[in-house]
Formats: C-alpha cells, sequence, structure tokens
C-alpha cells in the first residue's frame, strides 16, 4: 500500500492571509473632488475679475462721454464763453476727466492682461496636469486591482486542487481497504490520488509565488505609487493657492500704480480751481460789453412855468454815436453809473410825435438822401434786421464787430489767392506738358476766383471805412488796436466826425451807406501794391537732387545729381517743388528729382514772419 500524506498537511500547507479589497481608493476620490473644486474657485475668481475690467471699461466710457458732451462745440457761441477763468477751469477740469477715465482703461487692461489672461492660460496647465496625476493615480489603482484577482485566481485554484486531492486520497484509501477491489482498481485509484497530489502541489506553489508577487506590487503601490501621485497633487494644489494669493495681490497692485496718476488729474483739477479769477472775468465782461458812450450831463430843475431847458455839452448824448435821449426823473439823481447797461429809451415828446413830423422835421435839416436812408434804417431796425455796419451797437462793440468782419474777409481773400496760385502753377504745369491736362481747363476757374478776389477786396475796403470813422469817433485809449490791412490813410478826426453827424439820424441811429460826399476813394493800387511787394519766401528745409534736371522752361531752375539746394515752397499738389540755390538763384523743379527734408521748426517761422 502506498502511503501518502495526509489531508492535514494540503489543508495548513500554506497559512493564507486575509486580503481585502485594496485601501486608499476612497481617499484618492476625495482628493479627486477636492482638486476639482480648488479649479472652480479659480475659474470664478478670473471671472470675478472679468466682470471688475468690464465695469472699469464702461465707467471710462460714461466718464468719456460725460467729458465729450460737455465739451464746447467748435465755431459755436459756446466756445467764446470758455475765455473766462471759471470756465476754462470747467474745461479744465472736462480734459482731466477725460484722463481719469483714462486710467480706469488702464486698469481694465491691465488686469485683463496680468490676471484674467495669464489665470485662463494657468487653469488649461492645471487642468491638463491633473488629468495626468489621476491618470497615473487610475492607472496605478487598475494595476493593483490586476494583481488582487491573479492573487484571488490561484487562491481559489490552490483550494480546488487540495479538496480534489483530499477526495482522490479518501477514495484511494476505501479502495484499499475493500476485500473484494480488484488489484487493478486500486493501482488506478493510487495512481489517480497521485496525480490529484501533485496537482495541488503545484497550485500550492503558484499561489505562494503569486501572493508574493502580490504583497511586493501592493507594498510597492502603497509606499512608492500612490504616496509619489499624492505628492504631486500636492505640490499642485499649493501653486493653485499661490497662484490666486499672487493673482489678488496684483488686483490690489494694479489700482495702486495708477493712484498717483488720478491724484495728479485731481491735482491738476484743483489747480484749475485756483485759478479762478473774478476780478479778471469781471474785467473781461467790462471790455467785452462796454458800450463806448460817455455819461450822460446832469439835469437840469424843471421849472413848469417854463419850458424845459437842459443843458447841452460835448459830453451829453446827443453828442454820442448812437445815443438815446434818457427819460426825465424827478429827485436830481444821474444814473451815469448804471449807462452801459441802461436800454434806450425816447423821451416823452419823441413818443408821442408822429413819425410823420419827424421825417418833415428831419427832411428840412439833412439832404433828402440821408434822411431817406435813416428812415429806411430806422425802419429796418423796427423790423428786427441788423444793419450791415452794425450802426445799431454801441461803438465799442460796433468797433470790434467791425474788426472780426475785416480779419475774416482778409482770411477769405489770403484762401482765393492761394487757389489761384495753385491753379496758376497747374496751368503752366499744363502748357508745358500738354499730356498731363488741358490748361484751357482752368481758364473759367481762374476768373471766378478773380472775380470773387475783387469782391472781397471792396468789402474789405468799405468795411475798413466804417472801422476807420467808429476808431476816429471813439474817445481816445491808451492802447489802440491796428487793423491787419493797410489799405487805409491816416483821416483827419474832423473830417471823420463831420462824416459821421451827416449820418445820424433823428433817432440816433446811423445810415447803412457812405455819404457820396465824404466816401473814402482808395486807389486800387494801394490795395494792389500791398500784395505785390512781398519778401523773398523763408527756406523751409533742405533738398537733395537723386537725379540731373536740365531747366530749359520758364520758372525751373536745373539741378545736378547729389547737389544740396535750400526749399522754399513745398509740393502742394502740382508735382513741383520750389527751391533755391542762392539769393538770385530760385526755382521749379520735379519733386520725384529730389528728396527734401523740411525743418520741423519752418511752419512756426513763417507763421512768425
Amino acid at each position: 500500500m502506498v502511503s501518502l500524506p495526509h489531508r492535514s498537511v494540503l489543508h495548513g500547507a500554506v497559512s493564507a492571509p486575509c486580503l481585502c479589497y485594496p485601501k486608499g481608493k476612497d481617499q484618492f476620490d476625495n482628493l479627486e473632488k477636492h482638486t476639482q473644486w480648488g479649479i472652480d474657485v479659480l475659474e470664478k475668481y478670473i471671472k470675478f475679475v472679468k466682470e471688475r475690467t468690464e465695469i472699469e471699461l464702461s465707467y471710462a466710457k460714461q466718464l468719456r462721454n460725460l467729458s465729450k458732451k460737455y465739451q464746447p462745440k467748435k465755431n459755436s457761441k459756446e466756445e467764446e464763453e470758455y475765455r473766462y477763468t471759471s470756465t476754462r477751469a470747467f474745461l479744465a477740469t472736462l480734459n482731466e476727466m477725460n484722463d481719469y477715465a483714462g486710467q480706469h482703461e488702464v486698469i481694465s487692461e491691465n488686469m485683463t492682461s496680468l490676471i484674467t489672461g495669464e489665470l485662463t492660460r494657468y487653469v488649461q496647465e492645471l487642468k491638463q496636469e491633473r488629468k495626468s496625476h489621476f491618470h497615473d493615480g487610475r492607472k496605478a489603482q487598475q494595476h493593483i486591482e490586476t494583481c488582487w484577482k491573479q492573487l484571488e485566481a490561484s487562491k481559489r485554484r490552490f483550494e480546488r486542487d487540495c479538496k480534489e486531492a483530499d477526495r482522490a486520497q479518501q477514495y484511494f484509501e476505501k479502495m484499499d481497504a475493500d476485500i473484494n477491489v480488484t488489484k487493478a482498481d486500486v493501482e488506478k485509484a493510487r495512481q489517480q490520488a497521485q496525480l490529484r497530489h501533485q496537482m495541488a502541489e503545484d497550485s500550492k506553489a503558484e499561489y505562494s509565488s503569486t501572493l508574493q508577487k502580490f504583497n511586493s506590487e501592493q507594498h510597492e503601490h502603497y509606499y512608492t505609487h500612490i504616496p509619489n501621485i499624492f505628492q504631486k497633487i500636492q505640490e499642485m494644489e499649493e501653486r493653485r493657492i499661490v497662484r490666486i494669493g499672487e493673482s489678488m495681490k496684483t488686483f490690489a497692485e494694479v489700482d495702486r500704480q495708477v493712484i498717483p496718476i488720478i491724484g495728479k488729474c485731481l491735482d491738476e483739477i484743483t489747480k484749475a480751481a485756483e485759478s479762478v479769477d473774478h476780478k479778471n472775468d469781471s474785467q473781461m465782461v467790462i471790455e467785452a460789453f462796454k458800450s463806448g458812450f460817455e455819461p450822460p450831463g446832469d439835469i437840469e430843475f424843471e421849472d413848469f412855468t417854463q419850458p424845459m431847458k437842459r443843458t447841452v455839452s460835448e459830453s451829453s448824448l446827443s453828442n454820442s454815436r448812437g445815443d438815446g435821449k434818457s427819460e426825465p426823473k424827478f429827485g436830481g439823481k444821474s444814473k451815469g453809473k448804471l449807462w452801459p447797461f441802461i436800454k434806450k429809451n425816447k423821451s416823452p415828446k419823441q413818443q408821442k410825435e408822429p413819425l410823420s413830423h419827424r421825417f418833415n422835421e428831419f427832411m428840412t435839416s439833412k439832404p433828402k438822401i440821408h434822411c431817406f436812408r435813416s428812415l429806411k434804417r430806422g425802419l429796418s431796425l423796427k423790423l428786427g434786421a441788423g444793419p450791415e455796419d452794425f450802426s445799431n451797437l454801441p461803438p465799442e462793440q460796433r468797433r470790434k464787430k467791425l474788426q472780426q468782419k475785416v480779419d475774416e474777409l482778409n482770411r477769405d481773400i489770403q484762401k482765393e489767392l492761394d487757389q489761384r496760385d495753385a491753379l496758376t502753377k497747374m496751368k503752366d504745369v499744363y502748357i508745358k506738358n500738354p499730356q498731363m491736362g488741358d490748361a484751357a481747363s482752368v481758364d473759367h476757374r481762374l476768373s471766378e476766383l478773380a472775380q470773387n478776389i475783387e469782391k472781397l477786396r471792396l468789402e474789405v475796403q468799405k468795411f475798413e471805412g466804417w472801422l476807420a470813422e467808429v476808431e476816429g469817433r471813439l474817445p481816445s485809449r491808451n492802447e489802440q488796436p491796428r487793423r491787419q490791412s493797410g489799405m487805409y490813410e491816416p483821416q483827419n478826426p474832423s473830417a471823420v466826425n463831420s462824416c459821421a453827424q451827416d449820418r445820424e439820424s433823428p433817432d440816433g441811429s446811423y445810415t447803412e451807406e457812405q455819404s457820396q460826399e465824404t466816401e473814402m476813394k482808395v486807389p486800387a493800387t494801394d490795395f494792389d501794391d500791398e500784395f505785390d511787394d512781398e519778401e523773398p519766401l523763408p527756406t523751409i528745409g533742405t533738398c537733395k537732387a537723386l537725379y540731373t534736371f536740365e531747366g530749359q522752361n520758364e520758372g525751373t531752375i536745373s539741378v545736378a545729381e547729389g547737389e544740396m539746394l535750400y526749399v522754399i515752397e513745398e509740393d502742394k499738389g502740382d508735382g513741383w517743388t520750389r527751391i533755391r540755390r542762392n539769393e538770385d538763384e530760385e526755382g521749379y523743379v520735379p519733386t520725384s528729382y529730389v528728396e527734401v527734408y523740411l525743418d520741423k521748426n519752418a511752419k512756426g517761422a513763417m507763421t512768425y514772419i
């Protein structure tokens, strides 16, 4: 009989540990949730900063619109009001508010670039890094789970083989004890028991090897792989916390950086407010609205037993231009101090007297033509139409209006002259180069410009005559403004006064036109000489000849390649530049033949000259 190991040996050969599901999976899931929450916090902060930048932009836009809304409109009455110190201070406040708005735009731009943009990129990188770490963690988790499954399979196989070997041993012992069983059956049962026993030994060896491998993998998993992954996740999370803290610090620094500039804007507003000068503004109002009238004389006592007698002197209103007769008041008090602000009133006698009586009375003392013009002027004033010579204004106001009109007309003449010069040059170019255009096509426009210039010159002559008349009638002042145009010679004040007196109407106004007896005749040559006697044009830069040019036509000048010359007139669109070699040699060359270097201060110098 073959003896086999007892079944107790099979069961107790290897004490299998009581293994459970690997630890750490729940903590791994918690870390995954926590890191996702950290990314959500970061994205929430990015959204907060983005909304802050939108608020800053909206605030800056509203400030700019507010500043633009109250800016004075060009060529309007509001622009004239900004000559006072108080309104200039308000204008400075508007400009500083515009700069103030610009600083809020800077805040928005810096927050967008330094916080929103940077954090957005960092969030993307953080998500990728987090995904990589948790992928490694899941991979390690899956690996240990696979090892666990292999160990469980080896254990079950070993257990099954041990049970099979135990049953085979029991069957062999039963067959061996039975005397009725043949020897062949016993041998067969013995071989089967040995086979099962060998299979149990193999399963035992495999299970032992798998168990050792699993223990090694499990130790590596919990003491190396998972701690390394957790360490990386911890470092990632700490970097996220540090980054959001730095962003909050940058959030404050962006505001702090613009505080000095905002403080300068506020300082400029304070400085503008301190520059307000009430005395200066009051003086400007006086200069703007002073009439030029002299205070009226004293009113004598009116004795109702005799006709009213009133002292008429050179200082009374009757000898002033555009005077109105003050209404008599009792008590002997004069309104001389309030005279610039008193509206002209007619005397009770004039108010009751019919217009026809006044007309007949004036016809007997003035030439008929002046009488008709005065009546026409009176009717036009009643209808609200302003006279062309501004005779309805006080003397000082009239002088200012006439001076403005003269300056405006002179500017218009200069514009027309510039157009004429440009067209003349264009015509010369067309004549010399017929392929560039028809010279006859500009003749009509040149004719129109000549007519316009002549009309404007006549207008200047007319208004300067009125201006000379007003300046002759005004009281002597320390500072008499000089007119820009010198077309009129100094006149005898007595002649001017007589001319003005002839133009007086019964109600104190002035006629629209000059009388034929006192009209000033100015020769046209005096006006032309003013434009003909021009000084040589100043140099506005230098130029270098790029190519050789043979100036064979009239008005051109020859230059050699590489030659340096002076520029005295830029190309005005006709393709020619005016240059000078010395005091006697100057002319035009094609602009494409020279390289021009303009002097930055040339424009200012020309303006000064």
